[in-house]
């Protein structure tokens, strides 16, 4: 028997997916700094590198497109100097709108992971699923409920104070 200093531990440890989520969480929580819906991505290289992190900005920017995805794109193919996301993954506390789903198609992103899906306008698999349609030119992986329940609840929690 080992002692129990070396003993292996009981659970195991989390996955690079939850640990990049909770960073997309951390993020989505600095929305709610300026009363935007708390919406969180991280993007990371496929060496494990963080390229961008984003929030939701659509009021203190005034500006419809400032999701997190499509901030943290943009700051993504700033850092890597081009547009194509090629071995990137994308972590995001909601599954993507139209134009979110579009710009990591359109970014060629071959991953994305989000925690929580969106009944009323997520196109990863809710209402559409544009990031696998066989007729556009690139695929996305999609994997889904990463940290859905802290995504989920930190949602509920900011429309119920609207409400």
């Amino acid at each position: 028997m080992l002692p129990p200093s070396a003993e292996t531990p009981t659970t195991a440890p989390p996955s690079s997916d939850d640990s990049w989520m909770s960073l997309a969480l951390e993020e989505a929580q600095r929305a709610l700094e300026h009363q935007d819906v708390p919406i969180g991505c991280v993007i990371v290289s496929a060496r494990g590198e963080l390229l961008a992190r984003a929030h939701n900005r659509r009021e203190i920017d005034r500006d419809p497109t400032a999701h997190a995805e499509i901030l943290a794109l943009r700051q993504a193919a700033t850092r890597v100097g081009r547009w194509r996301l090629d071995g990137a993954s994308v972590y995001v506390t909601l599954e993507p709108c139209a134009m979110c789903a579009g710009a990591i198609v359109l970014a060629r992103v071959p991953r994305l992971v989000f925690a929580t899906r969106d009944p009323k306008a997520g196109m990863c698999g809710s209402l559409e699923n544009l990031v696998q349609d066989p007729r556009l030119n690139h695929r996305v992986e999609v994997t889904e409920g990463v940290l859905a329940e802290e995504a989920a609840g930190l949602l509920r929690a900011f429309f119920r104070e609207r409400r």
